[in-house]
């Protein structure tokens, strides 16, 4: 993506490839995080002593990583969204001027705490080789966790140029669906059946290909590194209702941002 052309960057062409990229990666990550234990004591808040900081080793760990990052500028970037907002850093680097994509508001759409919440509740459980803890590799897991989680939020917020590009390529359908605040007809208009069956079907078979040893393919004991339909699962139930959920919450705004004689042109 090239933020630089907001014109290539809300094309749905480029959006559907961008998003089957972010696929292997959110993949990868989890097979990665799939070699450790479940290790509960990274997510127990206070369960280590951490000075000036109420939470658990995971948040602290993420919070720290993402101050680094935002001395980079990662933050700057509109595909990106911190988990700790008010907590980031200012660049080190000279700041990048990109055109405007998105609306004013969008940084306010933040679903974070929903990933959290899930990935540690009903992923973890499910991916990790076994139960409790392995000292030595809290640290490990926990990286690998914020790689997931960084992954996952990127995904699901990027419904926010999904929804940008449907509402500017169809603005009279919006405006109207908006100012009746038709949550259930927004929801229509974005959802389709038949993608999001496709979006399963590439999943398990990548989690299938990317989780086995390739000189064991054809073996009569292949086993994968993790169970595809886990993958599958996670999108079905968190990630794709997620990113509906923050396309929902994108749209219902978007008239804050639109010049009143163009709601009124297409007021019905």
């Amino acid at each position: 993506m090239d933020f630089m052309k907001p014109e290539t960057v809300l094309d749905l062409n480029n959006i559907r490839e961008a998003l089957v990229r972010m696929e292997d990666t959110i993949v990868f990550d989890l097979i990665e995080r799939s070699q450790y234990f479940s290790s509960p004591s990274v997510y127990i808040k206070n369960k280590f002593e951490i000075p000036n900081f109420n939470g658990n080793f995971l948040e602290w760990a993420l919070l720290q990583m993402e101050k680094v990052h935002s001395q980079i500028r990662r933050y700057e970037a509109p595909d990106e969204t911190p988990f700790f907002p008010q907590e980031i850093l200012k660049p080190i680097l000279p700041s990048i001027n990109y055109p405007k994509i998105l609306s004013n508001y969008s940084n306010d759409i933040n679903v974070n705490k929903e990933i959290m919440k899930f990935y540690v509740e009903d992923i973890v459980p499910k991916i990790s080789c076994k139960k409790g803890d392995q000292l030595e590799n809290l640290g490990s897991a926990s990286t690998c966790d914020i790689e997931c989680l960084q992954a996952i939020s990127r995904r699901i917020h990027f419904g926010k140029f999904v929804a940008e590009s449907k509402y500017i390529n169809d603005k009279k359908l919006y405006i109207n669906l908006i100012l009746k605040k038709d949550v259930e007809g927004i929801e229509k208009s974005i959802t389709n059946s038949v993608v999001e069956q496709k979006i399963l079907e590439r999943l398990i078979e990548k989690a299938r290909n990317y989780g086995t040893d390739p000189s064991l393919r054809f073996g009569t004991t292949i086993q994968s590194k993790i169970n595809p339909e886990i993958i599958a699962q996670l999108y079905k139930q968190f990630i794709i209702p997620l990113t509906k959920k923050v396309e929902i919450d994108y749209l219902l705004r978007r008239l804050e941002d639109e010049d009143e004689e163009i709601i009124e042109k297409y007021r019905d």
